[in-house]
């Protein structure tokens, strides 16, 4: 008896697994299926990944960025082959002063052309942010970068800073029996008449620079300006880029230059004996160079990536290869050995977005009654 029931229970499993077979041949072969309330099953684990991206490992940003770049070329030559290794995305470079930058930026903010502003004075940079010609990014990368070397909205990121220094040629000194000017008021001695040679602030961040810095350790405008006055008379000329008075004084072409210090020290190491260095002791201006992205730039994915790689400790120290002698911002980075360190100079307190917002009038108003 055991062993019948046995059979006949196999027999009525074997009937209603038939069963259960042709009802699903059926419904999937025209008849409607009844409606059901019950929700669809879950996905299986091995769909998991299509149906939630923020799984996936992050996209590989490839293609191209156009750059326009606002220190000196073989630094930035450098800077664009070792980006494209680091990260194999291609650049397009164009270099030109601080100003020229500005200029060419504001002419194509119907059309940029550029995806990256990279270097140059940031108050420049806060005169393009008035003009609404850039674009804000937080990097994750420049939350190390200390506050006073960064927009907080993330208009621009300091990379590199630098203080405005005289270059004197020292053949020049000796055969006129005189010393390499030590404050600003020495620029004014007769024996320097022609002599200096200085970029001019309408295209070079190194002279507004300059200027801006006068002001201050002036004390006020109107004394800034009657100095800048007395200094026209003995300047030979003013160039369209901040570092080339530093070449000039290395090739004896004049007796003193304006620019900043780590240029020329670049200039001393790369031969020009000739070239004696000084600090203004009654108060010297810097600069805060800048890395932003251009407003409606193309490859938008790509100018950021650029801009997270030149807050980087490698890009920072990148410069160094070539000859650049910054004080860097990422605290991670090593200074330059011979980098001039802002805290053992006298430095005034420059007011970065100040000097941005009061740049066009200030320009105008030394067009205006300086260089007439």
């Amino acid at each position: 008896m055991k062993k019948w029931f046995s059979i006949a229970l196999v027999t009525m499993l074997a009937s209603s697994v038939l069963a259960a077979c042709g009802s699903s041949t059926n419904s999937g072969s025209g008849s409607t299926p009844a409606a059901s309330s019950t929700p669809a099953p879950a996905a299986k684990p091995a769909d998991k990944p299509a149906d939630k991206p923020a799984d996936k490992p992050a996209e590989k940003v490839t293609g191209k960025v156009s750059v326009y770049v606002g220190f000196q070329e073989d630094h930035a030559i450098a800077a664009m082959k070792q980006f494209t290794k680091d990260t194999g995305i291609e650049t397009e470079m164009v270099r030109m002063s601080a100003g020229e930058i500005l200029a060419k930026v504001r002419a194509e903010k119907d059309n940029p052309k550029a995806d990256v502003w990279y270097g140059g004075p940031a108050d420049t940079f806060v005169a393009g942010m008035q003009e609404n010609l850039l674009e804000a990014y937080k990097s994750p990368v420049a939350a190390k970068i200390d506050a006073k070397y960064k927009d907080p909205d993330g208009y621009w990121s300091g990379i590199y800073a630098g203080a405005i220094g005289f270059a004197s040629n020292k053949d020049f000194l000796k055969k006129n029996n005189v010393k390499a000017p030590e404050k600003w008021e020495d620029l004014l001695n007769p024996a320097f008449k022609g002599q200096i040679v200085m970029a001019n602030p309408g295209s070079s961040g190194t002279a507004y620079t300059m200027i801006y810095s006068v002001l201050k350790v002036l004390g006020s405008e109107d004394k800034g300006f009657d100095y800048l006055k007395k200094l026209h008379p003995q300047v030979q000329q003013y160039t369209t880029s901040g570092a080339a008075p530093g070449r000039m004084v290395g090739m004896g072409e004049a007796g003193i230059g304006i620019l900043f210090a780590h240029d020329i020290i670049k200039y001393q190491e790369e031969g020009f004996n000739t070239i004696e260095m000084t600090i203004p002791k009654d108060g010297t201006g810097y600069e805060t160079g800048a890395v932003g992205i251009v407003k409606n730039a193309k490859n938008k994915a790509q100018a950021q990536k650029f801009v997270d790689w030149a807050l980087g400790v490698s890009a920072q120290e990148l410069g160094q290869t070539v000859g650049s002698f910054q004080s860097l911002t990422n605290p991670e980075a090593k200074n330059p050995a011979k980098a001039i360190k802002l805290a053992e100079i006298n430095t005034i307190k420059y007011d970065i977005v100040e000097a941005g917002k009061e740049r066009q009038r200030l320009l105008d108003k030394w067009n205006k009654e300086v260089k007439k």
